[in-house]
């Protein structure tokens, strides 16, 4: 049966208020407009603060909270509980349905809780009329569910920390033995599922018990405390490193490539490790004993590959402390190699043990020399002379790359300019040009200053890149690459069609030139796949509007084959093997002979 509203406010019902006069919650009735139409003492005593149970009626919430507040001027939060009580009553009403709420406000300068359940209620008509309420005070209940959260919180934090120092090492808060060998299980499943490589690292550092020992051990941790964060320092985020405990430390290395990466990063840190450690004013100075194992040549476990590691450190310590051993006995011969060519490579760059080489560049067509590549040949004292696929890798993994690079372009370009000005007509020079030189921020500086300084025509000058290689860093290429070419330096894609370049990028760098790769023109007589690739990348520079030329060209037949399917630039040993500067003066001087 409808509600009527007259029924409450002419007789305030003897039921309704046996029902709730007595009872410790809050209940009321308003109108539309959140004016009282009843409230029970509770409400009254407890929110309102109203003189009488009927005081409340035809005033509304803020009525009393405003004279509250006159009342305690000196006290502003004394009462805000009744500016916020009608905007749940109009949710109520524009949601059209019951609906609990969780209030909180100040009453009489205490905070307070309460849990509120609100309906509205309607005339004959099925019309909203007006909302009841019916509300307790939950503050204690609240209080003790904010400190059961702030409890539980505490216990996490708690559990978190326990767990934490657990799995850590309480001096360098590196990860402890426990949590490492979990993380080399991860590192293991990983690189068995995607078929790569871990190389594992075990440290010991050489003779530190003799500090510990006539120092203390407050010397000693502070040392080892600087060692960790020197070498967290040197490791990328996919890796780990761990105190063992003592003064052993172990490192993974995941997703590695080859040992010479391995025998680079461990070169690095010893490089860190050997400066001074400072501690308490004294200065000392330490080195480092590496044994490292690979999975899975070495072992498919981590108790397998850190027993090998280890042997492999003090394989190392054997030897005299402060290098590294390989688990594989070849591994260590051929990263010792390495270190030795390394040393004799520096040592090449100071006494001008390289030298350059030229090779002709032919229009095969008319017969004519267009240019020639300069290429670098190393003059080893014992090993005679080395081939720059020997030596050039290593340059770039060690960082010589751009002092060598450099080293060959003032060659190149002093002994090129001396031919053009004697009158024998060496056509364009072609170098190749380092992705280091174009990261490197003083290049086009280097490049005007060198061009400059040798009075050489920039427009006599071709700069080899590889597709592999510009492909790294695309758009900071570009970018270089443009700036050279408005200097009026030509650019060429050197090894066109062993990478794996974009055309979109193709047609966005500044180049003139595609060179056809060697490997392809091996094959374009026998190898139907190999003449395929070379017809269409002939046919994608005529698209282009570019220059392309091949190299590797040893055969009458490969001449033929090139010229007929448009391709008239070319350069190989049917025309002549790299010469060295002298015979390239004799080759130019018969060629001027005519």
């Amino acid at each position: 049966m409808p509600f009527k509203l007259t029924n409450l406010k002419e007789h305030n019902s003897e039921l309704l208020n046996l029902l709730t006069q007595h009872l410790p919650d809050m209940f009321w009735v308003k109108d539309l407009e959140g004016i009282y139409l009843y409230a029970n003492k509770a409400i009254c005593d407890g929110l309102l603060m109203a003189k009488n149970i009927n005081e409340p009626i035809g005033k509304g919430d803020v009525f009393f909270a405003l004279r509250e507040r006159n009342a305690h001027k000196d006290k502003p939060d004394w009462h805000t509980f009744g500016e916020l009580c009608f905007n749940s009553d109009l949710d109520v009403i524009e949601q059209d349905k019951a609906m609990k709420f969780e209030e909180y406000g100040n009453v009489k300068g205490k905070l307070m809780y309460l849990e509120v359940y609100k309906a509205p209620f309607y005339d004959k008509d099925g019309k909203a009329i007006g909302t009841v309420g019916a509300c307790r005070d939950i503050t204690k209940l609240k209080k003790i569910q904010m400190d059961l959260e702030k409890s539980l919180r505490s216990l996490d934090e708690q559990r978190e920390q326990l767990e934490y120092q657990a799995n850590h090492d309480y001096l360098t808060d590196l990860p402890n033995r426990i949590l490492f060998v979990d993380r080399l299980k991860q590192s293991i499943s990983l690189a068995d599922r995607y078929d790569k490589k871990i190389a594992l690292l075990f440290i010991d550092l050489d003779y530190f018990k003799e500090i510990n020992d006539s120092l203390g051990h407050h010397i000693g941790d502070m040392i080892l405390v600087e060692f960790a964060n020197r070498m967290k320092n040197e490791i990328r985020k996919s890796d780990t490193i761990s105190r063992f405990g003592g003064d052993e430390f172990c490192i993974i290395l995941n997703d590695i490539s080859n040992v010479d990466f391995i025998s680079n990063f461990i070169t690095q840190c010893m490089k860190i490790v050997k400066k001074p450690f400072i501690t308490n004013k004294q200065k000392f100075h330490i080195s480092m004993s590496v044994g490292v194992a690979f999975y899975p040549n070495d072992g498919d476990t981590p108790n397998t590959l850190l027993k090998n590691a280890d042997a492999a450190m003090y394989k190392a310590k054997d030897s005299g402390r402060s290098t590294y051993c390989f688990y594989d006995e070849n591994m260590t011969k051929k990263a010792l190699d390495r270190i030795s060519l390394e040393t004799e490579l520096r040592s090449a760059l100071e006494n001008d043990e390289l030298v350059v080489f030229f090779q002709p560049q032919m229009d095969v067509k008319i017969n004519k020399l267009v240019g020639m590549e300069a290429l670098v040949r190393w003059k080893h004292p014992t090993l005679g002379l080395v081939f720059p696929d020997k030596f050039i890798p290593l340059a770039e993994l060690t960082g010589m790359i751009v002092e060598l690079d450099r080293f060959v372009m003032k060659q190149a370009i002093r002994t090129f300019k001396g031919w053009d000005k004697a009158g024998l007509n060496p056509g364009k020079l072609s170098m190749n040009l380092a992705i280091k030189q174009l990261e490197s921020g003083d290049f086009i500086e280097f490049m005007n200053s060198l061009l400059n300084s040798e009075d050489f025509y920039y427009h006599n000058l071709e700069l080899e890149v590889t597709e592999s290689e510009i492909m790294k860093n695309p758009d900071k290429s570009i970018e270089v690459l443009k700036t050279l070419d408005k200097m009026g330096i030509s650019i060429a894609i050197d090894d066109f069609g062993t990478g794996y370049s974009s055309l979109a990028y193709l047609t966005k760098l500044p180049i003139k030139k595609l060179k056809i790769d060697k490997s392809f023109i091996d094959g374009i007589i026998d190898n139907q796949e190999d003449s395929v690739i070379t017809i269409a990348v002939i046919n994608l520079c005529i698209s282009l509007n570019l220059k392309v030329i091949a190299e590797g060209v040893e055969t009458k037949e490969q001449e033929s084959f090139l010229l007929e399917n448009g391709c008239k630039f070319v350069q190989g040993y049917l025309y002549s093997k790299p010469l060295s500067a002298k015979n390239m003066t004799n080759f130019l001087q018969e060629r001027a002979k005519g």
